[in-house]
């Protein structure tokens, strides 16, 4: 497992056979993006080269989440399908979900309310 913190933002990410997890954990801001970013692509880079297929991102501990965090998380999401990557977004609390409803980004992001649910989840990304 890797654990990083960048300011008020804790990062952790460790990987299994079938999962890659990311872990965030405090606000997600301008200050802290930069991190968190890094880590996404780190993440998927790492998923693609090892032949995981699945990523979590748990957004399940962040107490702010503001567009800098959304942009974040649009482009991992982005990045890992163009790689063959199922990203899946844990977000069942309103820092995080709220945002997610207002943009629209609740209808492009596999959201899951759990960790559990998000690795148990076997369906795939819906495609254009």
């Amino acid at each position: 497992m890797v654990e990083k913190a960048v300011g008020r933002l804790r990062i952790e990410r460790e990987s299994a056979r079938s999962a890659m997890v990311v872990r965030v954990g405090g606000a997600l801001d301008l200050d802290s993006v930069e991190g968190l970013a890094r880590e996404l692509e780190a993440a998927v880079t790492s998923a693609v080269r090892q032949s995981i297929p699945v990523l979590a991102v748990d957004l399940e501990d962040v107490t702010y989440f503001g567009s800098a965090g959304l942009n974040a998380v649009l482009l991992c999401h982005e990045r890992g399908s163009a790689a063959g990557i199922s990203v899946r977004v844990v977000a069942a609390n309103p820092w995080v979900v709220r945002p997610l409803e207002v943009t629209g980004l609740d209808t492009i992001l596999r959201l899951h309310e759990s960790l559990a649910d998000a690795l148990r989840s076997g369906d795939a990304d819906p495609r254009p």
